[in-house]
């Protein structure tokens, strides 16, 4: 074996030795490097995915633009901002992730006498990774879909259970809840889930949600922040995966009020849902001084089986975080 094949397998070697999960989108002269780093083994635990869009026309629908120059540090920044937020979601629960972009085109220079010509290989690779501010900042702009916080260890399951809620604060009803949930669920990782972003009031900043995830790290409970605040959206990020909700919000997802009127395009954004694998698991829930459980709703027919109830034998939570937030005077 020459040296030089020698080192290049040392670095792939040492490459897939880390815990780092990747997507890959590679252009033009780069692409080569793709079968140096698939040829050693160990590339499917650390390649997630590898794309390359040779083509103009694949690197515009891969972008969704016609970038201002095809090989450009622009360019490859774009790529692995793509790449990241899909190794994202498709990377094991709590594993490290990358998301690498690289672009090249070969430039020729052709001498006037004879059939010699010279390539020089001109790329721009960026690989991207954040520090924690930045990444919650882009969460909350909308640039990167979810940061997930493993203050668990993940277990051997690919669906999460995922209780969302904005956690202000964290009590011991979300706990107790979440756990009967994975309990029914037989198997699954064990999700919060904050949204940064909400329907009706302004975004969280950086600082709030750093203060709602010390919560998480104290109990030992994984976190995820994400930037969607709808459920068929959560759907899109989290496919195959159970929701743990309450009745009042079961309610409110079958309410054709909030499908602009329609009972028909409630059927339609939910049966997406269940089209992904999405379960919901609903919990009783007091509003207004009565106690409701998924059994008082009437649940379309073909939707039934995608709403499990939580019986209220296993779990009662008759307190909010609001009704906390008012008995500590923090309202």
């Amino acid at each position: 074996m020459k040296m030089t094949e020698a080192w290049i397998r040392a670095v792939v070697e040492a490459i897939h030795s880390t815990p780092s999960q990747a997507v890959i989108y590679l252009s033009g002269g780069a692409s080569q490097s793709l079968g140096l780093l698939m040829s050693v083994p160990g590339a499917t635990s650390t390649v997630l995915e590898a794309l390359v869009p040779y083509s103009r026309v694949s690197m515009v629908d891969l972008l969704g633009k016609i970038p201002a120059s095809y090989c450009s540090q622009q360019t490859a920044e774009e790529m692995a901002l793509l790449a990241y937020n899909r190794a994202l979601k498709l990377s094991s629960p709590g594993a490290p992730v990358v998301g690498v972009g690289f672009t090249g085109s070969l430039a020729s220079s052709r001498p006037k006498l004879g059939d010699h010509r010279e390539y020089e290989l001109e790329s721009r690779k960026i690989q991207f990774q954040f520090t924690e501010d930045e990444e919650l900042q882009q969460v909350i702009d909308g640039q990167i879909c979810f940061k997930i916080y493993p203050f668990s260890a993940p277990p051997n399951a690919e669906r999460k259970i995922i209780l969302p809620g904005s956690f202000n604060p964290l009590h011991d009803g979300h706990l107790k809840l979440l756990e009967v949930a994975t309990s029914l669920c037989g198997n699954g990782y064990p999700c919060f889930e904050i949204s940064a972003i909400n329907a009706d009031k302004p975004p969280l900043t950086v600082s709030q949600i750093k203060d709602r995830v010390k919560q998480f790290e104290r109990v030992g409970k994984t976190v995820i922040i994400s930037n969607q605040p709808y459920f068929y959206k959560k759907a899109e990020l989290f496919p195959g995966s159970a929701f743990v909700i309450g009745a009042d919000t079961a309610a409110r997802l079958i309410n054709p009020k909030y499908y602009d009127g329609s009972y028909e395009k409630m059927l339609e954004i939910l049966g997406a849902c269940k089209a992904r694998g999405c379960t919901f698991l609903v919990g009783g829930r007091s509003t207004d001084g009565v106690f409701k459980v998924l059994e008082d709703l009437e649940i379309p027919e073909v939707l039934k089986d995608m709403f499990v109830p939580i019986p209220a034998e296993m779990f009662r939570m008759d307190i909010s975080s609001t009704e906390i937030r008012k008995s500590r005077g923090m309202m």
